[in-house]
């Protein structure tokens, strides 16, 4: 398989966990493995250039085949990570994932890169009826500027927002319990308790 060139993996593995006790949740065990660790193998096949961005990069120093960087706009959420990983970057494009999603599947991110690939719009964010999905998406790092002006300008920094003030497409998938499955975040204890759960080794790399 081809490696992606014109886009960076980028794996937001920061953020202040609250709701998960202040423990990084992209280090939770999952199916006996860290959560950081099945993301990176699985879009290490896809993309030359990975960027893991995290305010605790000490947590993270083990993966020496990852670009590591921390958050310049402190405290305003994935948008900030985001933006890290723009001034970061060598390529055209990010393909950012958030980092407590263990049940990523290649075929859908290769799809959506083509899909990508097929346009012209600054973002591309997949959707499962009238649920999109921010921190699976495709954007372009010349948006850069625009998002510092925003997190310049705001008290308000959900990307939602955002996303209403760029061009965005929407690649669509089946609202199918297999797909669903692969958007799974890991939010609190509990939700990472049912995933271990449910975890059946149906996870392809």
């Amino acid at each position: 398989m081809m490696k992606s060139v014109n886009i960076s993996g980028v794996v937001l593995a920061g953020g202040e966990n609250s709701r998960y006790g202040g423990r990084i949740k992209s280090n939770e065990l999952i199916g006996g493995e860290k959560i950081i660790d099945r993301i990176v193998v699985t879009i290490s096949g896809i993309f030359n250039e990975i960027i893991v961005v995290t305010n605790t990069p000490e947590e993270f120093k083990r993966h020496t085949n990852c670009k590591i960087v921390c958050d310049i706009f402190k405290k305003v959420g994935p948008l900030g990570g985001i933006h890290a990983a723009m001034k970061s970057s060598t390529c055209e494009a990010l393909f950012v994932f958030a980092g407590d999603m263990p049940f990523l599947e290649k075929e859908i991110i290769l799809n959506q890169i083509t899909y990508y690939n097929t346009g012209s719009s600054e973002a591309v964010l997949p959707a499962i009826d009238n649920r999109i999905e921010p921190l699976h998406g495709i954007y372009r790092t010349c948006l850069l500027e625009r998002v510092e002006a925003y997190l310049g300008s705001k008290t308000d920094y959900a990307i939602r927002d955002f996303l209403k003030s760029i061009n965005v497409d929407h690649y669509r998938l089946n609202n199918s319990p297999d797909i669903v499955r692969v958007f799974t975040n890991i939010n609190t204890p509990e939700e990472a308790q049912k995933a271990i759960k449910d975890s059946d080794n149906r996870f392809e790399r």
